[in-house]
């Protein structure tokens, strides 16, 4: 991977041509703190999309596409600016759908479904799925949140991360395989961080299963742009706050990238308010610790 990045204080620069063809753009941490829209962001995304250039989000949201546009609309932004809209929780239910794939083919139907309570429960709708409440029921585990269990009768029952946890181990212990419809650790929530589905994912895999990630930073998600653009990685670039999904996508397929300082790393580089510039000490240290360098850095997306 590349060691060096170039510090900018905005886009201005990306945007000048030859400017790039698509903007993989995060949403969470960039463009919105999932309550309020960022200063500038939406005027940003305006320019963007005037110079000529395709906008498609891509998330990490266990919810469907339309979703992720119903609360773009609802932040202000205006859907028409966007080209299209990828998440993870979109491609999981297509790949659970179809099982056009070889791994999902030979899943079985009776799921363990971890999901959301207060953030509202993800629809199996159409997925021709079991839920299974027992894990010794079930043939693999969907995860789309980290707040409650899915029970048969179409409801939820509120779980601890404790609880999920002792529910992991005895999937773990039957073998069966994980699937994480949202690959993020934690997530910005005005401006507090929240545990999401990967960092399950992550404690599943130390339990010595397997788990099948559907977005950042793994192939999927951007095979996936390329065939709803037609461009190549090479005239794209990645806009995103987090180093381990967005930057480390970016960089696993050779895409240039953005990363957004003052996202969920805001407190580990001192950022005390949004937009202000990170210190160049503190965002090389923590870029060195990571090991996964952007091709660019700015404060905020504007």
């Amino acid at each position: 991977m590349e060691q060096n990045f170039t510090v900018l204080h905005g886009l201005k620069h990306l945007c000048e041509p030859p400017h790039y063809k698509v903007w993989l753009l995060d949403q969470f941490g960039v463009l919105h703190d999932g309550k309020n829209a960022y200063s500038g962001s939406i005027e940003t995304l305006e320019r963007i999309a005037g110079s000529g250039a395709q906008l498609i989000v891509i998330s990490n949201s266990s919810r469907r596409a339309e979703s992720t546009y119903r609360r773009l609309e609802s932040l202000g932004f205006d859907p028409s600016l966007f080209s299209g809209v990828i998440t993870s929780g979109e491609l999981t239910h297509e790949y659970l759908q179809k099982r056009h794939d070889l791994w999902f083919a030979k899943l079985g139907r009776r799921c363990l479904h971890i999901t959301w309570s207060e953030r509202g429960s993800i629809s199996l709708e159409g997925l021709d799925l079991e839920v299974v409440e027992d894990p010794h029921s079930a043939d693999f585990i969907l995860a789309h949140g980290t707040e409650a269990v899915g029970l048969e009768n179409g409801g939820v029952r509120p779980a601890s991360l404790d609880e999920l946890e002792a529910l992991l181990a005895i999937c773990a212990s039957k073998g069966i395989s994980m699937i994480v419809a949202n690959p993020d650790h934690v997530t910005v929530e005005a401006r507090d961080l929240k545990v999401m589905p990967g960092t399950l994912g992550l404690k599943y895999e130390n339990l010595g299963g397997h788990v099948q990630y559907m977005g950042k930073p793994y192939p999927v998600i951007y095979q996936a742009a390329t065939a709803m653009t037609g461009v190549d990685f090479s005239d794209m670039i990645v806009v995103g706050d987090s180093l381990f999904h967005d930057i480390q996508g970016g960089a696993k397929n050779q895409i240039d990238s953005v990363f957004v300082a003052g996202g969920i790393h805001a407190d580990e580089l001192g950022i005390e308010e949004i937009g202000h510039q990170p210190m160049f000490d503190k965002l090389e240290s923590l870029i060195k610790l990571k090991k996964i360098y952007p091709s660019y850095v700015i404060p905020m997306f504007k």
